[in-house]
């Protein structure tokens, strides 16, 4: 596969132009989280170890759910599950109740139009997290993360560096040619949820800047689709054929890489189009691309992994 320079001028030219505002209230989306900075932490935290795989793996059905009358896909379609057990009181929040969740209860909690995908790598997730939490912060994701300096990279205690060392579900790398790969997805969207979430509380990531895109299944489509990704015949086939890619295979691999390249190239295109005081940071180039098509029907590829 490949990144066509061509297609990143050809978007660039009119991209740079659109509006793009900074983002509010975090990972919420369309659900309030409220102005406690503590439980915004915890709610930002909990969906972020969650944050992956939301399509059946043998149909290619995204996963949806209704709340107030509203259907919601794909991530925002988890979010409304969280809201509406933390609306009947389920202490999702709390590592205790996490360690020790069932597979029973969890599916309650995400129940929609199919069983959530991945159910029992999610448990198993819980159950780490929460032993963690409860072990060493009295189990709650908001005492981790004001006991880290609020930076990506802090010699050994930023966020990013300690995320990735205390909670190895977040730990995304693989290994290409014999080299290994770092793209902490979930890890980064996390601390750019937060960053956006507490700005109005006197906190943010100090180093925001250094932050790449986070590649999962959706934003490769919406650079396909605008011509900056090339695939080669027989894996563009497979994808519409829904035929999965193994994780840590060199497709896989080389479609996540692929999309944080792109989307830095494509971010310098644009920033070279636009005036000093609207330069824009990666993350708000890859929310536009993943917002207008993260409930596409067009295919995405599919890998059977926790980490995106």
């Amino acid at each position: 596969m490949e990144t066509r320079p061509e297609g990143i001028g050809q978007v660039a030219d009119w991209m740079a132009y659109e509006e793009f505002v900074f983002p509010t209230g975090g990972i919420g989306g369309p659900f309030p989280l409220g102005q406690d900075p503590d439980r915004v932490i915890d709610i930002t935290m909990f969906i972020a170890t969650q944050n992956f795989a939301f399509s059946d793996f043998d149909t290619g059905v995204k996963f949806e759910a209704d709340r107030h009358g509203t259907t919601y896909s794909d991530t925002e379609a988890m979010f409304a599950r969280v809201m509406d057990a933390l609306d009947a009181g389920i202490p999702l929040l709390d590592g205790a109740y996490l360690a020790d969740i069932s597979r029973r209860d969890l599916e309650d909690i995400f129940h929609g139009n199919i069983e959530m995908p991945m159910l029992d790598e999610r448990v198993k997730i819980l159950h780490d997290v929460g032993a963690t939490l409860t072990e060493n912060y009295d189990g709650k994701f908001h005492r981790f993360v004001r006991d880290c300096q609020p930076a990506m990279y802090a010699d050994g205690d930023g966020l990013m560096e300690r995320l990735i060392g205390e909670f190895p579900r977040f730990d995304d790398m693989s290994v290409h040619r014999g080299h290994q790969v770092r793209l902490y997805k979930l890890a980064q969207l996390a601390l750019w949820a937060l960053h956006i979430a507490l700005r109005g509380h006197g906190w943010q990531v100090s180093d925001i800047d250094r932050m790449t895109a986070f590649a999962d299944y959706i934003v490769p489509v919406a650079l396909r689709r605008m011509g900056i990704l090339g695939y080669t015949d027989e894996l563009e086939a497979d994808i519409n054929a829904g035929v999965p890619l193994l994780r840590d295979s060199e497709e896989e691999i080389e479609i996540r890489a692929h999309t944080l390249y792109a989307t830095a190239l494509l971010t310098d295109a644009i920033n070279e189009l636009r005036p000093p005081s609207l330069q824009l940071i990666i993350p708000q180039v890859d929310y536009r691309l993943w917002k207008a098509f993260h409930a596409t029907f067009w295919p995405h590829h599919l890998t059977q992994t926790i980490m995106y």
